[in-house]
């Protein structure tokens, strides 16, 4: 039975996830290899040992890895510049500096999440390993900034100010660089800590699941009860707590065909795509879902008349 912070299952089971890409550099570094590790890294998916996977270009697919994915984080890198340039806009709305690097934050995910999941790198390359670690800090970072905006929102500090930015980045970095650092250590095993699984094919770290898996659920999740405490018990509204309700249907709709769907949509597809485009498209929407729910319960100018008082 896999224990609490395995990644074999995943690894196995799930194509194109990303922090698999850090046990398969893990295995390539040891000497002898464990048994059952098969490797190609020229040609190798993502995954270690994957069922289904979308191998390099030489491997036999032709043309560009995942095509689906690339279209559709290009799509989302668009929409989510439309919507940053939308904040900015409206200059008297509670936390648009805060929401600003929140969605900074997503749009740099996207090109990360095409690189590491994309197959266009060689497994096992010093190259692919160092922007999954970039990749892993930067998710962390995310969604503590999500959780910041709750914060934000319930005006315990005033939005905008060093009281509320030098908290929220600093705090981002800590998470992006101790995320990053046990991502490397994961791959190169630096030290005994966070470095080799025991054994070996479980691919096991505890620090690494709590910080890309648990971490971002309990944030997400606490995002959406402070905003609910926030709309219908201080605001009395109804109307925005639906557009929450909405974007986290759609968050959760997102993992579900990024577990569930992948493996099915790869093998009927012979290996050309997975289901990570069809989770990039439901996580911008749930995204964008959210800006409409920020942008409800806010003033767009100081001339309108006050919504949401400090």
């Amino acid at each position: 039975m896999p224990r609490f912070g395995d990644f074999a299952p995943l690894c196995t089971d799930i194509p194109s996830y990303t922090w698999c890409n850090l046990f398969y550099r893990q295995l390539l570094d040891l000497q002898p290899p464990p048994a059952g590790f098969n490797s190609n890294p020229d040609i190798d998916p993502v995954g270690v040992n994957p069922e289904c996977g979308i191998p390099r270009p030489g491997g036999g697919n032709g043309g560009l890895p995942n095509i689906a994915n690339i279209v559709a984080c290009a799509m989302s890198i668009f929409v989510v510049l439309v919507l940053i340039l939308m904040a900015t806009r409206r200059k008297a709305a509670v936390g648009r500096v805060e929401l600003r690097i929140l969605l900074t934050l997503y749009m740099i995910t996207l090109p990360l999440q095409l690189i590491t999941t994309g197959a266009f790198l060689r497994q096992g390359s010093t190259a692919l390993v160092a922007l999954t670690a970039i990749h892993a800090g930067v998710v962390a970072a995310l969604f503590w900034t999500l959780l910041a905006n709750a914060l934000v929102a319930t005006q315990v500090v005033e939005d905008g100010t060093l009281s509320s930015l030098l908290p929220l980045c600093g705090i981002a970095v800590a998470f992006f660089a101790v995320t990053m650092y046990i991502s490397l250590d994961v791959a190169f095993s630096f030290t005994s800590t966070f470095g080799p699984s025991d054994p070996p094919t479980d691919l096991r770290s505890v620090p690494l699941f709590v910080f890309t898996s648990l971490w971002p659920a309990a944030a997400a999740l606490l995002y959406f009860a402070t905003m609910t405490f926030i709309v219908l018990s201080v605001l009395h509204e109804v109307r925005p707590m639906w557009y929450y309700i909405l974007s986290a249907t759609l968050f959760v709709l997102s993992q579900l065909a990024y577990f569930l769907l992948s493996k099915v949509i790869c093998k009927g597809s012979k290996r050309k795509v997975d289901g990570s485009f069809i989770a990039t498209l439901l996580e911008t929407a749930s995204v964008c879902v959210l800006y409409l729910a920020w942008k409800s319960i806010t003033e767009e100018s100081w001339d309108d008349e006050v919504y949401y008082q400090s």
